[in-house]
């Protein structure tokens, strides 16, 4: 039976396909989908003549339809977590709040002497008492003898109180890790501040969830995902929980699809932390494209920096802001010949590769390894890509063209990046940065995302931050030439995130032949004010031509 839309306004993307978005075809009126597929499109008066008695017919009541949207980088399982945890995103004036947020959480949630309290989503660049990490001193005042944890909204720093760092074994006169590191007083006391690596220091004894507490956080996020109006999403899950292998997280991706509960089409992003455990991955037959059209896996996914907020991006030159540390250029995860190795490994054995590289010698190293690993294995064609590659240079943008790069940008970054990268790295090296126009332009992919949940999932806010290049609460705009249109940041958000994932004959465009994967928003966005895109609402969500939201 056919299942037939109509009577709505239909954004197809087809031109995109084409590289192309500036003349994009609207001329249909209907769409028909038959066994989650998309059958035929036109008018309404040709559907009429194709149909059938037995064709069901839906009246989309005027609003408008794009392809379902498509989150190139995200964490689906830390999102589900962070939904389980103290929400310190909310606690965005003080640091005080920080403190009774998890004072708070620890005395509502029942929690036993023994249990752990952990918060996610703080960021001291919107504290207005005290403009710096939380550290054991200030959780002490949550609990001295209760275990808590603060993790910042970016994922790269957490701070820990006197019973976490006293479990952790973390003491005065403890070796630094590689790849991170936890901050010191003058008396050589942890601070209770943990950086990159440093972290699992502290995260590695909380803890970790069992397979079915992995299904349910899993579970949550995809249901929060389709509210949003996603359908597909580029996730970073392997490396979610210290203490958890990555055999765990599979396993609940596959029993979820076999029992019928997955309602966002996973490509994951493989992050595996050393060469031991990716010859393990690769010797148990896994690579990039294994898998379902529901669940597949994607690329290697190398972490080699840190972030900017943090000041843990690695850096050619020092932060200008940084005043206690004047030489501090970030944190490289891995040296040079280290991230070469994983990157060649990853690609003579048919892994597509996704570096996080924020700062520009991150991204130089990860260039690099990546021009070194095509030279020695010219056979392998893979669509390797940068995520974030935010501080860039015009030599670094060249690379990206020579090699064929896929830029995974977060748009959305710009409300809160547009305060702190002037000031983080000056303002002659921050022109050459978040270069989202450049890099269309040059004919590089260039695909979207929100790095959930380091920013909320909200394409919407995304396509906003794109067009407008400003705050969303309009108080600052950057680099505005670099601005997207509409119909372009709609492109990233669909089709050239299929494409990152060699997906693109089968979703992102609402054409015959695609999966109906499709959201209904509430107003064309291509037409109302742009700083009025973040309050279009999502009004149903479809996967395979099933309804997995419906706006209450």
């Amino acid at each position: 039976m056919s299942e037939i839309f109509y009577n709505g306004i239909f954004y197809t993307g087809e031109e995109s396909a084409a590289d192309s978005v500036s003349s994009n075809n609207d001329s249909i009126e209907a769409m028909a989908i038959e066994d989650g597929i998309i059958v035929k499109t036109g008018t309404k008066a040709e559907l009429e003549n194709w149909a059938d008695e037995t064709a069901e017919w839906h009246d989309l009541k005027g609003r408008f339809i794009v392809p379902g949207f498509n989150d190139s980088h995200m964490h689906i399982l830390n999102y589900g977590r962070t939904l389980r945890l103290a929400n310190l995103a909310e606690a965005t004036d003080s640091l005080q709040h920080v403190i009774e947020e998890l004072q708070n959480y620890k005395n509502t949630n029942s929690l036993s002497p023994e249990a752990w309290v952990v918060g996610w989503g703080w960021n001291h660049d919107y504290f207005q008492d005290e403009k710096r990490f939380p550290d054991r001193n200030d959780l002490d005042k949550v609990s001295k003898n209760q275990p808590v944890v603060a993790i910042r909204a970016c994922g790269h720093i957490a701070s820990a109180n006197s019973a976490a760092l006293k479990i952790a074994g973390v003491l005065k006169g403890v070796a630094q890790p590689e790849g991170g590191c936890f901050d010191v007083n003058e008396d050589g006391e942890p601070t209770g501040v943990f950086r990159e690596y440093g972290v699992d220091l502290i995260s590695s004894f909380i803890p970790p969830p069992d397979k079915n507490e992995i299904k349910a956080c899993l579970l949550t996020a995809m249901k929060k995902l389709n509210s949003y109006g996603i359908t597909s999403a580029q996730s970073d899950d392997l490396a979610a929980f210290s203490g958890v292998p990555y055999e765990m997280v599979l396993e609940a991706y596959q029993e979820l699809e076999a029992e019928g509960k997955i309602t966002v089409k996973v490509y994951e992003q493989c992050l595996l932390s050393n060469m031991d455990t990716l010859k393990n991955f690769v010797e148990n037959g896994y690579h990039t494209g294994i898998g379902s059209d529901f669940f597949r896996i994607g690329p290697l996914k190398i972490l080699s920096d840190g972030s900017l907020g943090a000041r843990t991006a690695y850096l050619s030159q020092p932060y200008e802001d940084d005043k206690i540390h004047p030489d501090n250029r970030g944190i490289a995860i891995y040296n040079e010949k280290e991230l070469h190795q994983l990157i060649s490994f990853g690609h003579c054995h048919g892994m597509q590769v996704a570096v996080h590289a924020i700062g520009d010698a991150a991204i130089e190293m990860a260039v690099s390894g990546i021009r070194k690993a095509q030279e020695e294995y010219p056979e392998r064609k893979l669509r390797h890509g940068i995520v974030h590659c935010q501080i860039t240079t015009p030599k670094l943008l060249d690379d990206f063209k020579e090699l064929g790069l896929h830029a995974y940008i977060q748009s959305v970054f710009l409300d809160y990046d547009n305060h702190i990268v002037e000031s983080r790295i000056g303002a002659e090296r921050a022109l050459h940065t978040y270069q989202f126009k450049t890099l269309l332009d040059m004919g590089l992919s260039v695909s979207n995302g929100s790095d959930c949940p380091v920013e909320i999932p909200d394409v919407l806010r995304g396509i906003q931050c794109a067009v407008t290049r400003t705050c969303l609460d309009g108080s600052k705009t950057f680099l505005e030439d670099q601005a997207l249109t509409v119909e372009e940041a709609l492109k990233t958000y669909t089709i050239m995130g299929a494409r990152v994932s060699s997906e693109e004959e089968k979703k992102g465009l609402l054409v015959q032949g695609m999966a109906a994967d499709f959201t209904v928003l509430d107003r064309d966005i291509r037409c109302c004010p742009a700083n009025e895109i973040k309050d279009a609402a999502v009004c149903e969500t479809y996967v395979n031509g099933k309804v997995v939201f419906v706006q209450p």
